[in-house]
């Protein structure tokens, strides 16, 4: 009796917890669903914005961070003594790695894509080349990103960002935004994963061989390059969805 009596108090302690990260994190998640295609020609210069909204995310994620340890800390507590509770975290654990939440190790293939030197895009730009012909954009990124997917990589990061489930690229002018935080070319993706099947699958990618031949025509900047072990960092911000559901 005394520790269901106790795991109840825990549990009633954790929920302004649990109530406050959540607030915390839908904060975060909207600051970090503002963006732009990445193509479009028309974007409003809005640099003092991001100026504005990354101070506010600094100070939003040291609360979050803060407050998903004092969750960690309590559900450690209960699970001693609750064994649903146990049971549910031994489950998370397992499924940890696939969900990109502790850090991975292994063989990689890493990406990086520039724009066109000054030198390049000034001749091209004489030569009646379009403006956006002559950056990386959007879909670029996007499209290294899910053939490397394709090709088998058990994990991957963009700019040293883990890339998770609810992730998603977006783009603010020529800047990319990814996790409430703002980057500049060149863009850099690495997978880990069979090397091989990687770049056979970069290779045999449609985007990705489209996005070559604007490298061969404008002078944009595309390397491939492989470490025999890397390590990508674990996913450490929000998962929870503010504007989805899962289908039953």
């Amino acid at each position: 009796m005394t520790s269901h009596v106790a795991s109840a108090t825990v549990w009633r302690a954790l929920v302004p917890v649990v109530a406050a990260a959540a607030a915390l994190l839908l904060v975060t998640s909207a600051v970090t669903a503002r963006g732009t295609d990445l193509r479009s020609s028309d974007a409003v210069p809005i640099t003092e914005r991001i100026r504005t909204e990354e101070a506010t995310l600094a100070g939003l994620t040291k609360q979050a961070d803060r407050l998903r340890a004092e969750i960690s800390t309590t559900t450690q507590q209960v699970s001693r003594n609750s064994r649903s509770v146990a049971n549910a975290q031994a489950q998370a654990d397992r499924l940890a790695l696939a969900a990109g939440l502790v850090p991975l190790r292994g063989p990689s293939v890493t990406v990086a894509l520039d724009d066109a030197s000054k030198a390049d895009q000034q001749r091209d730009l004489a030569a009646g080349a379009a403006p956006d012909d002559l950056v990386i954009h959007q879909q670029d990124v996007q499209g290294v990103v899910n053939a490397l997917w394709a090709g088998g990589a058990d994990g991957l990061t963009i700019m040293g960002e883990r890339v998770v489930a609810t992730s998603a690229v977006r783009c603010v002018g020529n800047t990319l935004l990814l996790h409430g935080q703002t980057f500049g070319p060149p863009f850099v993706i690495t997978a880990v994963g069979n090397q091989a099947a990687l770049r056979r699958a970069l290779d045999a990618d449609p985007s990705v061989s489209i996005f070559r031949q604007y490298v061969a025509t404008y002078g944009l900047r595309y390397t491939v390059t492989t470490a025999t072990v890397t390590t990508l960092p674990a996913y450490t911000g929000p998962l929870e969805l503010s504007h989805a559901k899962a289908v039953p």
